[in-house]
């Protein structure tokens, strides 16, 4: 499905201060539909004098009409006069009568999208027009809370109109805990008094501990109230609770904690009250603890787990100080580097807050440790890095680690052999693979000598055996050696999903 804006920018006459307008008020689609009762859909103009759907959202508590996903359809014949001339007009239209769809009488109103004055340095404009379709086959002797409710969304839609909602001064939503219509909806008037007071919301604060009822009560002074004392809190909670700005609060009081968000109303640009939306995300914030404790502990974990190979590799290479033969001391150092590969990756997890590590970040410092390799007498090697590898998780981050230390390792005993040479590494990952390509300039491969030893057997085993991925080592036009590693990339997405 295209995004909407992919379908607002297919119509040639958008501009980004209008996409991002229309997805601030898409992003408030629910809130709208849950306080309305109705499908809402969010139409722009087409070059052929027509329009496209480019959002749509249904209501929580009551039923849709529209039970296929009508984004990117163009807008029916019944409606089209409507919404064209909402957007001509730049005035709110309401169906004559009631239009029928599907076999189902509905309620149309069509509300003209103004892009508010000074946003990217733009003149106020008509972008678009929200369409609410009310369904009038379940229609029933309305609530108070139902009337409110409505009360509340014709007020939204007026200051749609108006150009003053979205705010664009408004942070974004919180990814997790944000608060719904029906998870509780409170009405204060110009001077903060609760004018209504949803049973959900009540219960959030009765579970708060205040037990008297929440209308005709300053919403502030009865958060003021339930607040333990001496106690630090939200500095924008005041704000909030007075419904002046557009913002998010919390408000935690016997263990319980509930989220706020205000919306302040507004008539032509007089303040006449406010909506504030709560939610209990006690249990949602106890879950975020428990997952913050466990990160750091799996991070403390790699910390430790990085402590001991380091420990590992120091009596490695105190024992190969104390060798006296030669090729028992080579195979210490070896031993070594291998250790600190994968400590490196340890390292590296025990910094961030994922399982996945960026593996030229690691790969650099990999490149460290055969600089003591590249430093041996008779030897003058530059290593080099080209291309990029990613972003990668750690069970395949570490043996990539590994094998590669042990090709530039080899490169550099082994293939320029006590001359001065480069070894490069390049990197080219595209969506189906990730392929690396160690390349010196030495004396190249002799005959039959790939697979004979110990290095390249562990490279083989952690290439083929636990990558899944393919290598071939070959000699480049007679003079240096070309290692090429090929792994497939739907291994990578599967450990990251």
């Amino acid at each position: 499905m295209s995004t909407l804006s992919d379908l607002v920018f297919a119509q040639k006459a958008a501009e980004a201060v209008d996409v991002e307008w229309l997805h601030r008020l898409a992003g408030d689609g629910q809130l709208l539909a849950d306080l309305a009762f109705a499908d809402i859909v969010i139409w722009v103009p087409t070059p052929d004098d027509s329009f496209v759907a480019v959002a749509h959202t249904r209501p929580g508590g009551a039923a849709t009409l529209f039970y296929r996903d009508i984004v990117g359809d163009r807008v029916r014949p019944q409606w089209r006069a409507q919404v064209r001339e909402a957007f001509v007009s730049a005035r709110i239209v309401d169906s004559a009568s009631p239009d029928w769809f599907e076999e189902t009488p509905t309620r149309v109103r069509a509300v003209p999208i103004v892009r508010e004055r000074g946003v990217g340095g733009t003149p106020a404009a008509v972008i678009g027009v929200l369409t609410r379709h009310t369904n009038l086959g379940e229609a029933r002797t309305p609530s108070r809370q139902q009337i409110t409710f409505n009360d509340c969304a014709d007020d939204l839609f007026g200051m749609v109109a108006s150009g003053e909602f979205p705010d664009l001064s408004a942070p974004s939503a919180p990814r997790r805990g944000a608060p719904r219509a029906s998870d509780g909806l409170i009405r204060i008037d110009v001077d903060g008094i609760t004018t209504f007071a949803s049973p959900n919301a009540l219960s959030a604060f009765n579970r708060m501990g205040f037990d008297d009822e929440l209308e005709g009560e300053p919403l502030v002074e009865v958060i003021t109230q339930i607040l333990p004392e001496k106690r630090q809190f939200d500095e924008s909670l005041p704000v909030v609770a007075t419904g002046r700005a557009p913002w998010w609060a919390e408000v935690e009081a016997r263990g319980v904690i509930v989220s706020l968000r205000a919306i302040p109303l507004r008539d032509h640009g007089t303040r006449i009250g406010a909506i504030v939306m709560c939610r209990d995300v006690s249990e949602l914030r106890h879950r975020d603890q428990e997952l913050i404790t466990k990160d750091a502990t799996i991070r403390e974990i790699h910390h430790r787990v990085k402590n001991n190979l380091q420990t590992v590799a120091s009596l490695l290479r105190i024992q190969a100080r104390r060798t006296h033969s030669d090729e028992a001391r080579d195979a210490l150092a070896h031993a070594t580097r291998r250790v600190s590969a994968i400590a490196v990756v340890h390292d590296t997890l025990s910094e961030g807050l994922t399982q996945s590590v960026d593996f030229d970040d690691v790969f650099s410092r990999v490149l460290k440790l055969v600089a003591e390799v590249a430093a041996a007498p008779n030897t003058r090697a530059i290593t080099r890095k080209t291309g990029t590898f990613g972003t990668l998780p750690s069970e395949y981050a570490t043996p990539l680690a590994l094998a590669l230390t042990e090709l530039v390792t080899n490169a550099v005993e082994h293939g320029l052999a006590g001359q001065e040479g480069e070894v490069e590494i390049a990197a080219e990952r595209t969506e189906e693979s990730l392929e690396v390509r160690v390349r010196d300039t030495g004396v190249g491969l002799p005959e039959g000598q790939v697979g004979r030893g110990l290095g390249t057997q562990i490279v083989r085993t952690l290439i083929q055996g636990e990558l899944g991925g393919t290598i071939d080592w070959h000699t480049v036009m007679g003079s240096g050696t070309e290692v090429t590693i090929d792994i497939p990339l739907r291994y990578i997405e599967r450990s990251n999903g």
